[in-house]
């Protein structure tokens, strides 16, 4: 098996994938096992300033001293449940010390299947607006929806102000439930929660539209990777490979 290093930036969705990553080993593997996982966190109030100035380059480069501790850890490839994240990794830069998943393209891969047509995506302001996932969901025919600019600007609040910090709220949910409703109503057939906190938040049945949790989906995809049924991605930063969308295994 190989061993996977969790890139993190937050630690309730970091804990998500973890936790999700291990529960896999546990329903395969058996009781008490999972192939082995290392997880880096660097505290997002290091990078905030950055990220506020567009300064995607800065934060990369934070973001590459986790892999490289990760690979010091014996890491094989690293997973990033962050999706804000991938746009600093993304940019252009020395190759990453490990291969990694790629998130978008493991939440679009698996749209794909499920024969998705249009999907909304929730996430941050940088995400939501952001060339990550439509780029990803239109190399497979897949088209983007984003909620209005109000709505973007009440979603980044709830995200940066409150999830990332731990705290989950009956209004928040009642917010996020009304923005699916309202993506619903534009034609949208499934969401995208491209924030690793947001499915801490909304029930995965509960919502108006089928949800795509990329943390949970990312999770699946590492566990792929690590218990050999997939191949070791390619993708160390940069433009990515559309081939590492995780494989054909998921709900």
């Amino acid at each position: 098996m190989k061993h996977l290093g969790i890139l993190a930036t937050t630690p309730d969705g970091a804990a998500l994938c973890f936790r999700a990553f291990c529960q896999d080993g546990f329903a395969e593997l058996g009781p008490h096992d999972h192939p082995d996982v290392t997880l880096d966190c660097i505290a997002l109030g290091r990078s905030l300033p950055a990220w506020r100035a567009g300064d995607y380059a800065t934060v990369r480069a934070t973001l590459s001293v986790s892999t490289r501790r990760l690979a010091a850890a014996g890491a094989d490839f690293f997973a990033c449940p962050d999706n804000t994240a991938h746009l600093a990794l993304e940019q252009p830069g020395p190759s990453l010390p490990l291969p990694g998943l790629h998130i978008a393209e493991v939440v679009a891969g698996r749209a794909a299947r499920a024969g998705r047509q249009r999907v909304g995506v929730l996430g941050t302001s940088h995400t939501m607006t952001g060339p990550v996932y439509p780029q990803a969901l239109a190399a497979r025919h897949i088209a983007t929806e984003i909620p209005g600019e109000h709505d973007r600007a009440i979603l980044d609040e709830i995200i940066v102000g409150e999830l990332v910090n731990g705290v989950f709220t009956d209004k928040a949910r009642r917010e996020c439930t009304r923005i699916i409703e309202r993506l619903a109503a534009r034609g949208c057939d499934a969401v995208a929660l491209a924030c690793t906190e947001i499915p801490l938040l909304l029930p995965a049945d509960a919502g108006p539209l089928p949800a795509l949790d990329s943390t949970r989906l990312l999770a699946r995809a590492a566990f792929d990777v690590a218990a050999g049924r997939r191949a070791l991605p390619t993708w160390r930063g940069g433009p990515r490979p559309p081939e590492d969308d995780g494989g054909n295994r998921g709900p």
